[in-house]
Order: structure tokens, then C-alpha cells, then sequence
């Protein structure tokens, strides 16, 4: 039996050996949340992204979106 890793509370992110080899995934999807930051790499648009991967609920990105901005804020010091 595998055993399933929530990366944070709340968070729809999940790391599962079996699936993806580990690499974290949006839950209940096989698509890895680096996919999204790729995406916006690129220049692509958050519903681009959602066109192309159905699986990933708008709410989970924006979740992921809220806690990847707010660990850059914390981790900018302050002058």
C-alpha cells in the first residue's frame, strides 16, 4: 500500500509514490503543480492552463497561487 503525502493543510497538493513517481500532483488529478508554474512561465494564462488540463479545479490554482505568493512575501526581508 502506498502511502500519500498532503504537502500542506488544506492545500489541494498531494505526493504519492504510485502516482507520478512521487512528484506533487494536484489532488485527484495526475497533473504535477510544476506544470502550472511552467505554464505561467511560458506566458500562458491561468485559464489556458485550465483549457489544457480540465482535471485542475480553478479554486485548486488559486490556492496553490495564494501560498506560492504569500512564502515569496515572507521570504523578502524587510528594509
Amino acid at each position: 500500500m502506498s502511502e500519500t503525502k498532503t504537502l500542506e493543510h488544506n492545500l489541494p497538493i498531494h505526493s504519492d509514490p504510485e502516482i507520478m513517481s512521487g512528484v506533487p500532483v494536484f489532488c485527484g488529478t495526475r497533473v504535477p503543480v510544476q506544470t502550472l508554474f511552467d505554464y505561467l512561465a511560458d506566458g500562458c494564462s491561468v485559464p489556458e492552463f485550465l483549457e489544457n488540463f480540465p482535471t485542475v479545479s480553478h479554486d485548486q490554482v488559486m490556492q496553490v497561487l495564494e501560498v506560492a505568493s504569500s512564502r515569496v512575501i515572507e521570504g523578502v526581508p524587510s528594509r
